[in-house]
C-alpha cells in the first residue's frame, strides 16, 4: 500500500512506525525541519521537509498514486485542506485527526474517516483506520482482544442472518460476539434470532482482534 503521512509529531510519528513495520511504501510531509530530519533518520521512508498544504508538495510526494492520505496535523483547518486535495485527486482512504469536535460534520461531509482526541486515541487508531477502513471505533481490552464497530455492508456475508445462522455458517471466530446493534438510530441488543441487515452499525468483541475473516463477514465481497 502506497500512503501518505502529513505530520511527523506525536501521533503522526506512531503512524509512521506502524506503517513502515508493516512494509508499506510510506511517503511523509512535515514543515518543522528538526521533526522531518529525525523521521528521514528513524523510519525507512521518503521525507519531504514542506508545508503539505500546497497542490504541488502533494503532487511531489505522489498523491495521484496514495492508497491512502493520513493527516495529523494539529491544525483543523489545515487538516481538512489536505483532505480537500486528496480527495480531488482521487484518493480512496483520507483520514485525518480532528482537534475540535465541532468540526467533525466538516469532515464527515467530505467522506473523511475522522479520529477525535488524537492525543488520547494515538497513532495506532490512525493507521487502524487505513487497515479496516470498514471500522468506525475500536478499543483494545488486553493482548490482542479489542472492541470496535462496524457498519455491514449489503451483501455481506453476515446481511440477511439470524446470529444463530451465522454462527452455524461458522461466519466469525469463537470467542467473537456481537455485543449491541444500531439500526435507525434505535440500539438492540441482539440474540440468537436477532437478524443482521445492511446499514446496521454492529459493536464486536473478538478475542484475537479485528482480524480479516471477522471483518470479511461484515463487508461485500
Amino acid at each position: 500500500m502506497y500512503i501518505i503521512i502529513v505530520g511527523a509529531g506525536r501521533t503522526g510519528s506512531k503512524v509512521i512506525e506502524l506503517a513502515t513495520q508493516d512494509d508499506h511504501e510510506v511517503v511523509v510531509i512535515e514543515r518543522d525541519t528538526e521533526l522531518a530530519e529525525e523521521a528521514s533518520s528513524t523510519y525507512d521512508c521518503m521525507v519531504i521537509n514542506a508545508d503539505a498544504a500546497s497542490k504541488e508538495i502533494l503532487l511531489e510526494a505522489g498523491v495521484e498514486e496514495a492508497d491512502a492520505l493520513i493527516s495529523t496535523t494539529e491544525s483543523d483547518s489545515v487538516n481538512l485542506m489536505i483532505s480537500m486535495l486528496g480527495k480531488q485527486y482521487g484518493v480512496d482512504n483520507l483520514i485525518s485527526s480532528i482537534n475540535d469536535p465541532q468540526h467533525r460534520e466538516l469532515f464527515g461531509d467530505l467522506g473523511v474517516n475522522i479520529v477525535e482526541s488524537p492525543h488520547e486515541l494515538n497513532g495506532q487508531y490512525l493507521y487502524r483506520a487505513v487497515q479496516r477502513p470498514q471500522i468506525r471505533d475500536f478499543m483494545e481490552i488486553a493482548g490482542e482482544a479489542e472492541i470496535f464497530e462496524v457498519t455491514v455492508d449489503e451483501g455481506a456475508p453476515v446481511d440477511g442472518l439470524t446470529l444463530s445462522d451465522a454462527d452455524k455458517d461458522n461466519l466469525l471466530p469463537e470467542e467473537t460476539i456481537m455485543v449491541a446493534v444500531v439500526r435507525d438510530g434505535e440500539l438492540l441488543i441482539p440474540r440468537g434470532g436477532t437478524e443482521i441487515q445492511a446499514g446496521d452499525t454492529v459493536t464486536v468483541f473478538a478475542r484475537n482482534g479485528a482480524t480479516d475473516r471477522v471483518t470479511d463477514a461484515f463487508s461485500r465481497t
